[in-house]
C-alpha cells in the first residue's frame, strides 16, 4: 500500500465533510428564505392567493424531484455525441450527470424535503385563514383537511414525477442543461447587444 493513501482518504473525508456543513447551511439558507418570503405574503392574502402560493411551493419540490431523479438515473453516453455537433446544454448535461450524487442531494434532500416542511407550515396558515374567515363549527377538521391535501398532492405528484423522470431522464437533464447554458450565456447576449448600439 502507498503512502500516499491515508493523505487520499484524509483529503476524501475533509471533502465529504465540507460538503455535508455546506448542504446543511444552504438548508438553513433556502428554508429559512422561503418560508420568509411564503409568511410575509401569505399574512397579506386572501385564501385563494395563499392557496396558489401553497400549489407553488409543492409544484417547485416535486419539479426538483424530478431534477434529481433524472439525473441519478440518465446515461452519460448521449450526451458526448451532442457535445461533439455543439449542441447547447450538452457539456452542461455532462457536469450535471458527473456530479449526479451532489445535484441529487440538492434537488431531492434540500429543496424537495425544504419545500415539504414549507408547505406544511403554509397549509397550516391558510387554515388560519379559512378559521378566521369562515364560521366552522369543528375547525380542526380545516387543519386536518389541508394537511391531508398536502400529503397527497406531496406525495401523489412526487410517484408520478419519478416514474416521467426515470421514463424521460435523458430530455429532462438535457432540458436543464440547456437552462443552465441559457442563463450562462445571458451576460455576453447584453454585452453583443451593447456593443451594437
Amino acid at each position: 500500500m502507498s503512502k500516499s493513501d491515508p493523505a487520499s482518504s484524509q483529503k476524501e473525508r475533509n471533502k465529504a465533510v465540507r460538503w455535508v456543513v455546506t448542504i446543511f447551511l444552504v438548508t438553513i439558507v433556502i428554508s429559512g428564505a422561503i418560508s420568509m418570503i411564503s409568511d410575509e405574503i401569505m399574512s397579506r392574502s386572501g385564501i385563494l392567493m395563499a392557496f396558489i402560493i401553497l400549489m407553488a411551493i409543492i409544484m417547485i419540490g416535486i419539479i426538483f424531484d424530478i431534477i434529481g431523479v433524472a439525473v441519478t438515473s440518465a446515461d452519460e453516453t448521449p450526451f458526448h455525441s451532442m457535445a461533439a455537433r455543439k449542441v447547447a446544454g450538452a457539456q452542461e448535461s455532462i457536469r450535471l450527470l458527473r456530479n449526479a450524487s451532489k445535484v441529487g442531494s440538492i434537488c431531492n434532500d434540500v429543496i424537495g424535503d425544504v419545500c415539504g416542511v414549507v408547505s406544511g407550515s403554509a397549509s397550516a396558515t391558510i387554515a388560519a385563514l379559512v378559521i378566521s374567515n369562515i364560521d366552522i363549527g369543528w375547525p380542526r377538521i380545516v387543519t386536518l383537511t389541508m394537511s391531508a391535501l398536502v400529503a397527497g398532492l406531496t406525495v401523489g405528484g412526487k410517484a408520478i414525477g419519478k416514474s416521467f423522470a426515470m421514463n424521460s431522464a435523458t430530455k429532462i437533464v438535457h432540458g436543464v442543461g440547456r437552462i443552465i447554458y441559457t442563463l450562462h450565456h445571458i451576460p455576453a447576449l447584453f454585452r453583443k447587444k451593447k456593443n451594437k448600439r
